[in-house]
C-alpha cells in the first residue's frame, strides 16, 4: 500500500482535498483531529499534559482548549512543549492505522507533516498551495480570528514556498484552477504507480 502525507500551510484548503480523496474512496487519517481525540482519550497523554501544563488544562475530563491555546500561542517554547508531547502519540496512532488498512492507498493529513517529522514512512508527500492573502481571509472567516492571530499562527508554520518544494505533488487552492479535476488526475496518477 502506497503511504501518502497531505500538507499545506493553515487555510490552504487540506481538508477540502481530504474530503474530495474520501469521496474517491481513500482512506484518511486527520492528524489534527485524532491528536485532540487521544488527549481526551489516553490516559499516559492526559496524565502528561497535566504535569507539563497543570490540572487546569482539563475541566471534568474534557480538554480546556481555551485554556491550553492561551498558554501556547503566546509562548514558544510552551508550544514546542505541547507538540513534544502529543506529536509522537499522533504519529504512532497513524503508523498503527496505517497497518489496519487494504486499500491501493491511504492518506495522511497534518499541517506541520514537515515541522513535526511525521513525514518519515512516507512514500510520497501532497502539498496544498494557496496565495497567503487568501489563506488569511479563509481562516478570519472560519474561525472568527483578526488578521494579526491568522497571521501568529502561520509565522508558527514553514514557509509555504518552502513547504511546497518538499512535496511530491501540488494541488493548487487559488480559486481560479478548478480543485476537484485536479484531485481526481492525481488520483488516477497514484493508482497508476507502483509499490
Amino acid at each position: 500500500m502506497i503511504k501518502i502525507g497531505l500538507t499545506g500551510g493553515i487555510g490552504s484548503g487540506k481538508s477540502t482535498v481530504a474530503q474530495i480523496f474520501k469521496t474517491l474512496g481513500i482512506p484518511v487519517f486527520n492528524a489534527d483531529i485524532e491528536a485532540k481525540k487521544l488527549m481526551e482519550t489516553d490516559i499516559n497523554l492526559i496524565n502528561t499534559l497535566k504535569k507539563a501544563f497543570g490540572e487546569n488544562v482539563y475541566i471534568n475530563q474534557k480538554l480546556n482548549r481555551k485554556y491550553l491555546a492561551d498558554i501556547v500561542f503566546n509562548d514558544a517554547y510552551q508550544l514546542e512543549v505541547l507538540n513534544s508531547i502529543t506529536h509522537p502519540a499522533t504519529i504512532a496512532a497513524a503508523k498503527n492505522w496505517m497497518t489496519q488498512l487494504n486499500t491501493p492507498y491511504c492518506i495522511k493529513e497534518a499541517a506541520l507533516l514537515f515541522e513535526a517529522g511525521s513525514g518519515d514512512g512516507l512514500d510520497y508527500i501532497i502539498g496544498v498551495f494557496a496565495p497567503k492573502h487568501l489563506r488569511i481571509h479563509r481562516v478570519m472567516k472560519r474561525d472568527n480570528s483578526t488578521r494579526q492571530e491568522v497571521i501568529a499562527r502561520m509565522d508558527k508554520q514553514i514557509d509555504e514556498t518552502i513547504k511546497m518544494k518538499l512535496c511530491d505533488f501540488v494541488l493548487v487552492n487559488d480559486e481560479t484552477q478548478l480543485l476537484i479535476p485536479q484531485v481526481v488526475s492525481l488520483h488516477q496518477q497514484i493508482l497508476s504507480l507502483k509499490k
